[in-house]
């Protein structure tokens, strides 16, 4: 059933059926004429006997005479009966039985019976009955002329012929028109597939390389078998795949560059359609989208926040850009969402996420950064003022007083100095413009150093100072000693300065494979949990109970910190309410 779906199968159908039509009208066009040219051609032989007859019994007075020459005339298959009034009778033919037949058939005629009274010659065409024995004479052709002999008797004759040898030309010639058809069609079945096959190879090469782009391969070329038209597409089908290959690269680099845009992007980028369903994502708005996910409870089913999609439908149901932030997980994000266009349709939108948790942040550092300034620097320059105010109006009156009021004024001074000298080095440390002299040094005899200076406050306090170390006097590291003395300064005036009387303070010392750790450990007050992240803040304080005792700047352990950094360090705090805090840095080799 494959070939009658292919083209080969229906232009061969084709052809066929045109050539069968052609040919059937053909054959019963020919036929008609046959049958109609040997009739035509017989009845006029037939006449042209009967006239002659006529004459030759009409000239002769010798009736005998006379109907011996027509006999000699007369010859199969043409057969002629003479018919005169005094009821005399000739006829040719040998058969009683036939001559008896053919004139009952005149005698029935009314219209050859009237040959004598009209004068004319008669023609018919008279069928005989088919329950004869014998069907020669099944249709007869009967040619009725008058005759009127000299003695003045009246007759007719009649020349009569079957037409049974009509109808053998007729079926002869039939036969040679379906052999000549059968020929025909069997030479229009070659013609059409070798016609078929010339035009379908091609094609099916075409269908096969289109399968093959169809696969993928785009660089498919098909062979140009020929110079026509099936020629012309070949040539049409290489260059298409050839555009379509190099439309494709050029979208699939295009795909690429936006796809590697949107992945580098540190903005999120959603698009959705019309329903509000998500099209595109980056990582970054997939973050977003976690962050969501994440907030929100399992019984919910809220694919985007809700200020998110209130953002959404206003876009697509007003067309204009939309602007608004949306609070998750603690984080603030500011999206902006733009209508999408389809000609002048909206089909969709496209929000662009930004993380602005950071730049939030660092505006309440700034402002508590200015805030804390303030607060440091305005107690001591309200006590410059108050005291110079004092002196200058001749309050005090000895020279204790003036003393105790001058002691005063540089005491604040000093502290002045303290905190902007702080925030200058805090500020180079940030900048990167920190300059590290590193030196080897002998890590237990560098803390015994630093220790002892601890030791007349620790004794007025009534705390236990010691150091705990597995390290021999000869273990060296390098780092550059001024700057870790700070970091080791800060870290043991914030202990002793919050740690209770009669507590302990222990500093532990150890190289490993990670490099050289230093833990401070004190049984102080200890610091709150949800403090812990913010203590290496600038100005951070946790509680007004960590600031008894000599009174901080807050900038110590923000020093500390970019100090270890600035060594390649790390460092850490772990702490317990009421139990203690241990500080812990780690500095690796150089």
């Amino acid at each position: 059933m494959r070939i009658w779906r292919s083209v080969v199968g229906k232009l061969w159908m084709t052809i066929l059926l045109l050539v069968s039509f052609v040919l059937f009208i053909l054959t019963i066009l020919l036929l008609e004429f046959f049958q109609d040219y040997h009739v035509h051609e017989v009845e006029e032989s037939l006449t042209f006997e009967a006239e002659k007859i006529a004459r030759i019994l009409e000239d002769h007075s010798d009736i005998d005479l006379s109907l011996q020459i027509v006999s000699e005339l007369v010859d199969v298959p043409v057969y002629a009966l003479v018919m005169l009034e005094d009821k005399r009778t000739f006829s040719s033919s040998t058969s009683s039985d036939d001559q008896q037949t053919i004139r009952q058939m005149i005698q029935n005629n009314a219209e050859l019976s009237s040959v004598i009274e009209r004068q004319t010659t008669i023609k018919q065409e008279i069928p005989i009955g088919e329950d004869r024995s014998s069907n020669r004479y099944d249709n007869v052709i009967i040619i009725g002329a008058p005759v009127n002999l000299t003695d003045g008797t009246a007759g007719s004759v009649f020349v009569y012929q079957s037409l049974e040898a009509i109808e053998q030309t007729i079926q002869q010639t039939t036969r040679l028109i379906i052999l000549a058809a059968g020929i025909a069609i069997i030479l229009t079945t070659i013609f059409a597939f070798f016609l078929s096959t010339r035009i379908t190879a091609p094609l099916r090469k075409m269908r096969e390389g289109a399968f093959e782009v169809a696969r993928g391969k785009f660089d498919t070329k098909v062979p140009i078998l020929t110079q026509d038209e099936i020629g012309e597409l070949a040539t049409a089908f290489n260059q298409m795949g050839h555009q379509l290959k190099h439309h494709l690269d050029a979208l699939s680099q295009e795909k690429e560059q936006l796809s590697s845009i949107l992945s580098s992007m540190a903005d999120g980028v959603i698009t959705f359609n019309r329903d509000g369903t998500i099209l595109i994502s980056n990582p970054p708005a997939e973050r977003f989208l976690q962050y969501w996910y994440q907030e929100i409870n399992s019984s919910k089913i809220e694919a985007l926040p809700p200020r998110f999609q209130e953002l959404l439908l206003i876009v697509m149901e007003t067309d204009e850009e939309q602007i608004g932030e949306v609070m998750i997980h603690g984080r603030t994000f500011v999206t902006i969402v733009s209508p999408l266009y389809s000609g002048n349709m909206v089909r969709g939108a496209v929000a662009v996420i930004r993380d602005m948790t950071e730049e939030r942040r660092l505006d309440i550092l700034r402002k508590d950064f200015i805030a804390n300034v303030s607060h440091e620097l305005r107690t001591p320059i309200s006590m410059l003022q108050g005291y110079s105010e004092a002196i200058v109006d001749e309050i005090p009156q000895t020279e204790e007083e003036k003393k105790e009021i001058a002691q005063i004024i540089y005491d604040e001074s000093l502290r002045m100095g303290r905190l902007v000298n702080e925030l200058l080095d805090l500020a180079r440390m940030e900048a990167g413009h920190i300059t590290l002299n590193k030196e080897a040094m002998g890590v237990l005899p560098f803390m015994e150093r630093i220790i002892n200076k601890f030791q007349v406050v620790s004794k007025e306090k009534d705390l236990s100072l010691s150091v705990n170390t597995a390290l021999s006097r000869d273990d060296q590291w390098t780092f550059d000693p001024d700057r870790i003395e700070q970091v080791v300064t800060n870290l043991l005036d914030n202990a002793l300065r919050h740690t209770l009387d009669g507590g302990t303070i222990e500093v532990f010392m150890n190289i490993t494979s990670k490099g050289l750790i230093v833990e401070i450990m004190d049984s102080g007050i200890g610091i709150p949990k949800e403090d812990l992240s913010f203590i290496f803040e600038r100005f951070y304080k946790a509680d007004k109970a960590r600031t008894r005792g000599r009174a901080g700047t807050g900038l110590g352990l923000a020093i500390v910190k970019n100090l270890i950094e600035a060594h390649q360090g790390t460092i850490e705090v772990e702490s317990n309410v009421n139990k203690g805090t241990t500080f812990r840095f780690y500095l690796p080799r150089s």
